[in-house]
């Protein structure tokens, strides 16, 4: 069925044709025509006052809405789920995403959920005002009552610090009840454990931090550190870093390759040397960082270990220029290579810029970056993201371990990325 709208300016009414169109349907689930009437007599200057969430679908059945977001969910992924909610108006049903953005940003995210849900049969998404939504939580017919933010864009610098503190602990309880469905569902197993670090260059605040203390195996995670080394020995003028030496450090750091590695382990002076310049002279940083091998025939590494701590720490050292070589490796990060924070990702942009080092092996999978995103202004925002998954026993089906373990993360990350996005209205 195809209905046309129409509206006339003179009277800022929809055309009696539509409103008995409207009245008319029978099936349990309400064209989302009934959402666009909140948005049609809206002026230039109101909406660029207003806040905006993105609506899916308007309906009488609760419990068709409720289905209704369980397909939306499987589509969009982790990452938009967290914000979906089941809302009350009136006698009707809906659900929307709870952005509280700017109309561009939330025109943007319909207009990239539609593709998707279109492409897999579902209805269009788009944008509608931010309301005092009467939010049925968890999906029961209890309302609580939840007060859209209709403050300008610049005023979220200025939120209270109990404003903030419950932002900062909504992502980090999001990444963990994502975890522990994982873990009730069997998806990640009982001699597994996982650790997760985000960091807010913008605001200089830690989002999530979950056994960021932890030491866990570094695998290839470890020739950043490796890199620093070399560095600092390179800027006391013990090293050159010329052409040779370039080139092995984009073998190890680019494609990571383990020859290159320990070839700059063995101009550093071996493991323990690497270490002992990193304790010595960044102490504050690598606070609990082992290195105590090469990298062995076969990548089978296990024993250098460190914590996300000090990832985290290293990676605000690199992109605030505090530790040798920092420029560099900020470029070696930076080149083409396998990440498991933002390729892959649904919610993502492509044009988002990564900065990473991956580590896998047979016991754990992990990625170590930083993310820039870009808002609709121009403006960048960058932020860590640290993500580990460790195995007390080798996998006995390493691709497949290594693959859903790699997904484990990128769904972290898109969860991460939503909530950065909602932070500064993008």
């Amino acid at each position: 069925m195809s209905v046309r709208i129409i509206y006339d300016k003179k009277t800022k009414k929809i055309s009696r044709e539509v409103c008995n169109l409207m009245r008319s349907i029978e099936r349990p689930f309400l064209s989302i025509v009934a959402a666009l009437l909140g948005l049609a007599a809206m002026s230039p200057a109101a909406a660029a006052a207003d806040r905006y969430d993105v609506s899916y679908l308007w309906s009488r059945s609760l419990a068709g809405v409720q289905d209704y977001r369980d397909r939306v969910a499987e589509v969009l992924g982790p990452g938009v789920t967290i914000g979906l909610k089941v809302v009350g108006k009136g006698d009707l049903f809906g659900l929307i995403y709870a952005r509280h953005g700017d109309r561009a940003g939330a025109t943007q995210v319909a207009a990239s959920h539609t593709r998707l849900l279109q492409s897999r049969g579902l209805e269009a998404a788009i944008p509608v005002r931010s309301r005092d939504w009467a939010m049925l939580d968890n999906g029961d017919t209890r309302q609580v009552s939840f007060t859209s933010v209709n403050v300008p864009r610049a005023s979220r610098n200025g939120m209270t610090e109990a404003e903030r503190s419950r932002e900062i602990l909504d992502l980090q309880s999001s990444v963990e009840d994502y975890i522990s469905r994982l873990r009730r569902e069997g998806k990640i197993k009982d001699d597994e454990r996982t650790a997760w670090s985000v960091y807010d260059f913008t605001s200089g605040e830690k989002l999530v931090s979950i056994n960021e203390d932890d030491q866990f195996e570094a695998a290839s995670m470890v020739k950043l550190f490796i890199a620093a080394a070399f560095f600092y020995k390179a800027e006391q003028g013990e090293l050159i870093y010329g052409n040779k030496s370039r080139r092995h450090m984009e073998m190890a750091i680019q494609h990571s390759n383990n020859a290159s590695t320990n070839w700059m382990l063995r101009k550093i002076g071996g493991p323990n040397a690497a270490q002992r310049i990193l304790k010595r002279n960044y102490p504050g940083i690598f606070q609990d960082t082992r290195i105590v091998e090469y990298i062995p025939r076969g990548g089978r590494t296990y024993l250098n270990k460190a914590s996300p701590h000090d990832y985290s720490r290293f990676l605000h050292a690199v992109w605030n220029e505090d530790i040798s070589g920092a420029r560099e490796i900020k470029r070696l990060m930076g080149l083409p290579g396998p990440n498991r924070i933002r390729t892959g990702i649904q919610g993502i942009p492509a044009g988002t810029r990564v900065y990473n080092k991956t580590g896998s092996t047979a016991r754990v999978c992990g990625d170590v970056g930083i993310l820039v995103a870009k808002g609709p202004d121009g403006k960048r925002y960058p932020y860590t993201v640290i993500g580990i998954v460790e195995k007390g026993k080798r996998a006995r089906k390493y691709t497949t371990w290594i693959r859903s373990r790699g997904d484990v993360i990128r769904n972290v990350s898109g969860i991460i990325y939503q909530g950065i996005a909602r932070r500064y209205d993008f």
